[in-house]
């Protein structure tokens, strides 16, 4: 009964460090973060959930939830994923996913590890300041032309 169970236990653990894999998955997410913060009880890291987008629509069905690895942060991401949440950018995240490589979770909470953020777009409705690029340079103005006698009529003119 004792080989049996030693056995046993030796195929368990073959089976489970043979199934372990740093790149189960790779892939990309578009959609819009709504949440982003810094959690944890032993390792803190940085978690994230993302609502999806199907054709150009945010999509409440889809989500994504995903973090950043502790031990391989990429630079500067951080500052772009907070600015994406706060003022409702678009972005598409590219990931890795592991499986069987993260039982502590002290590199995330979740297997979805982002590797790159680009911004898809901006969008530019809470401030005029926010149209401010990192260049300090305004990313698009739209400009309405009015005839010169409506606008007089209108009070617009003096």
């Amino acid at each position: 009964m004792r080989k049996l169970i030693t056995l046993f236990a030796l195929i368990a653990t073959i089976m489970t460090f043979s199934s372990c894999s740093e790149n189960y998955s790779n892939g990309t997410r578009i959609g819009t973060v709504n949440k982003f913060s810094k959690s944890g009880l032993i390792w803190k890291s940085w978690e994230g959930h993302m609502n999806l987008t199907q054709t150009g629509m945010t999509s409440t069905a889809s989500d994504f939830e995903f973090s950043l690895d502790n031990d391989n942060e990429p630079e500067g991401l951080v500052k772009v994923l907070d600015s994406a949440m706060n003022y409702g950018w678009k972005v598409e995240l590219s990931y890795h996913e592991t499986a069987g490589k993260n039982w502590l979770n002290n590199r995330g909470s979740t297997n979805h590890f982002i590797t790159s953020c680009k911004v898809m777009n901006r969008n530019f409705s809470n401030n005029i300041s926010d149209m401010r690029t990192s260049s300090g340079k305004c990313d698009t103005i739209v400009m309405i032309t009015i005839p010169y006698d409506s606008a007089k009529k209108k009070g617009w003119i003096h």
